[in-house]
């Protein structure tokens, strides 16, 4: 049996959020995850120089027979999902700011996005916004620094509480009462988050929406073209430090884990 893993790429570490909860959804397939570390952050980059990049890296995973590719990362999909769709014919699963479900939810009228600049300037964002937000005030807010702290897997920092209270202080006095995460690092962050927002703030990851979805497209492409179910098993891929990634699978609690350094 030919092994066809689902490939998933992120510009650091952030992609394991919705790495676990793709195996949480489908715990029997096979996964090669790719890591960007070397390169990141990608959120502040020209949208070319991110395209140019990820051409590279989905290359190689095509060359390792991945038969889906998750881009776990809201800055590449902003910047390069189109392209790449035009270009390949694999299907690609993307990122986008969770505002739909808050804008539907919101008793305030007030809700929080926290994300990256490249995120925020995708054309899914002002999409969603344009169709939902009618009477409703988004406060948009660059998390600049938080990727850099969670590649750094500095989480709990007095450093990195001082820059979520000044990104989401202005957020809390305005009465949000949903918190969109519109990066896939930010949820490492989410208990230090929490400290500063309270319980009464609702903050929403896209990361099990998108494993669902992902496995709805799976489906899709099964029964068209027969591939096989294999038993699942992870490899990781980093361009940065390998003790970095193997430190948060741990913190994962992943025990079976598979990391590799990998230059590109």
């Amino acid at each position: 049996m030919i092994k066809q893993p689902i490939g998933i790429i992120d510009s650091g570490l952030g992609g394991l959020t919705v790495w676990k909860e793709l195996v949480r959804t489908m715990p029997n397939e096979d996964y090669l995850y790719f890591g960007d570390s070397g390169f990141c952050p990608y959120g502040s980059k020209d949208p070319e120089e991110i395209t140019r990049r990820v051409k590279t890296i989905i290359d190689f995973l095509i060359r390792e027979n991945c038969k889906i590719i998750v881009v776990a990362c809201n800055a590449i999909t902003a910047s390069s999902i189109d392209i790449l769709r035009k270009i390949y014919t694999i299907p690609f699963i993307g990122m986008e700011p969770a505002i739909k479900p808050a804008l539907l939810k919101t008793k305030t009228k007030v809700i929080g996005v926290l994300a990256t600049e490249r995120a925020l300037k995708g054309n899914l964002f002002f999409n969603t916004k344009q169709k939902y937000a009618k009477g409703i005030k988004i406060i948009e807010q660059i998390g600049k620094g938080l990727v850099e702290k969670v590649e750094a897997l500095d989480f709990h920092s007095e450093s990195t509480m001082g820059i979520l209270k000044h990104l989401l202080n202005p957020m809390i006095e305005s009465n949000i009462d949903f918190l969109v995460l519109g990066c896939t690092h930010y949820p490492f962050l989410k208990e230090s988050m929490k400290k500063i927002l309270g319980g009464e703030v609702v903050i929403i990851d896209p990361a099990p929406a998108i494993a669902q979805h992902t496995a709805n497209i799976l489906k899709q492409v099964k029964q068209k073209k027969s591939l096989e179910i294999q038993k699942g098993r992870s490899t990781f891929l980093t361009t940065g430090d390998t003790n970095k990634m193997q430190f948060v699978l741990s913190m994962m609690a992943v025990t079976h884990d598979d990391v590799h350094s990998i230059l590109i």
